[in-house]
């Protein structure tokens, strides 16, 4: 405990670091304080209650959805925006020229995602308006408020996605991860309240069950999210004057979940569709008891077939996420340009397919366990835990807080250790995600 106390003292004597844990706070202080800020002509009174898709946005915006606030829409246009151009980058060969080209084409790229961004947040902005504002909410003319509400809406988000490019730069951490996280944990501790109070006081020992039981799937993630497979690679030797040098041994850090926690939110997305369709189909035909089976069963995240096809979901846009994120044959590419092999494998195609054929292998057990994590709270609710806090024990509440954590404190790691004070573990290094030097596998 001595010894943790010092590092945190350390962490505060560094100038640097300092200011950007203090930018950090107030950029993250400004971003909440505008989630109440709700948009004017409205009565928030009168606000339908967030469910469904709607509720999973409401979660991982803070309650800036349900309070129809200006920044509603968050920063997820953005991401809705780098999730397309990322595509486009595999699919268009304009997008892999710009990726190829360095810092000019990342330049390019970047700004075609902001016009992106500010495009879908238009197309967002109406149907949030038109599809979640009750009419009896609305105290003003409509069709005026839908305009200036749009105007707002998207300036929000603008101001958010500021917000987050401030925070890479100025702050600590990735900026655009940290504006999600801090929604997401924004209703930890009523959550915990919450369950607290619902125990009663009979109620401590199952409560601290379920506080243990917390404590050990995140250590679980945590696992998931640092593993990586590591391929040794091997570089030629090269002349440094007229003397030889050795060549020198890498790895390449191939990790278990590539995909991060992006088919989880793919995922949840489809499977609200089963329940839409449902509903529509036996408000169209009353009878049809298949209609109301499938509106009623898909409707609750508890029920076994709505928990086995989230899951199946999750495994194929894992395997689909991982291919199209990383290119084996350009990795053998790169490395036969730079004179590197893998030990015992020809370079050029035999390299891409023996990078393919460990991608595949390592990749369907990262995918089970990520499904496995995503209907943790199906079984966390069966046993009694409250919906809220159930919320917390996986899915992508746990994913998102647990990466960005785990890259916050490499970052803090590495301004510690290039002052020569000893890192935030006494064992290692906290691994970076980004770097994927996790745990082998």
């Amino acid at each position: 405990m001595k010894r943790f106390f010092e590092t945190i003292k350390h962490i505060f004597t560094i100038e640097e670091l300092r200011t950007r844990i203090v930018n950090t706070i107030l950029f993250l202080i400004i971003f909440r304080l505008g989630t109440f800020i709700a948009l004017p002509g409205i009565d928030p009174d009168k606000l339908k209650e967030a469910d469904g898709i709607f509720g999973f946005l409401d979660n991982l915006l803070g309650g800036a959805w349900s309070n129809a606030s200006i920044f509603a829409l968050g920063i997820m246009p953005y991401i809705s925006a780098s999730i397309v151009i990322q595509l486009l980058t595999v699919a268009v060969p304009y997008f892999q020229k710009l990726q190829k080209e360095g810092e000019s084409g990342r330049k390019k790229m970047t700004q075609i995602t902001r016009i992106l961004t500010i495009l879908i947040t238009i197309g967002q902005s109406v149907g949030y308006i038109t599809g979640t504002i009750s009419d009896d909410a609305i105290m003003i003319e409509k069709t005026q408020f839908i305009i200036y509400s749009v105007v707002i809406l998207t300036s929000g988000t603008i101001f958010c996605m500021w917000l987050g490019e401030k925070i890479t730069d100025k702050g600590i951490g990735n900026g655009i991860s940290m504006l999600i996280m801090v929604g997401i944990i924004s209703r930890l501790p009523a959550a915990i309240i919450g369950e607290a109070g619902t125990k009663g006081a009979f109620g401590i020992f199952p409560f601290m069950i379920e506080l243990g039981v917390l404590f050990v799937i995140i250590m679980g993630t945590v696992m998931l999210t640092q593993a990586v497979r590591r391929v040794p690679v091997q570089y030629a030797k090269q002349l440094v004057g007229n003397a030889p040098a050795v060549g020198e041994r890498q790895f390449i850090p191939l990790k278990v979940n590539a995909s991060g926690v992006m088919p989880i939110i793919f995922a949840q997305a489809i499977m609200y569709l089963p329940a839409m369709v449902g509903t529509y189909w036996q408000s169209k035909s009353a009878d049809s008891d298949i209609a109301a089976y499938i509106g009623t069963t898909f409707s609750n995240p508890t029920s076994w077939q709505y928990s086995l096809l989230l899951a199946v979901l999750i495994i194929v846009f894992t395997f689909f996420y991982t291919a199209i994120s990383i290119n084996p044959n350009q990795i053998a590419e790169d490395m036969k340009r730079n004179g590197g092999f893998v030990p015992g494998v020809k370079p050029g195609a035999y390299t891409a397919e023996y990078i393919d054929t460990i991608l595949t292998r390592i990749t369907l057990p990262g995918a089970i366990a990520l499904a496995i994590v995503a209907i943790i709270p199906a079984f966390a609710a069966l046993a009694g835990v409250g919906p809220e806090f159930a919320q917390f024990f996986g899915g992508t509440s746990l994913l998102i807080m647990v990466g960005v954590v785990l890259d916050t404190l490499q970052q803090v790691e590495s301004y510690l250790l290039m002052r020569h004070y000893d890192g935030l573990m006494k064992t290692g290094k906290v691994r970076s995600r980004m770097q994927g030097t996790g745990a082998s596998i």
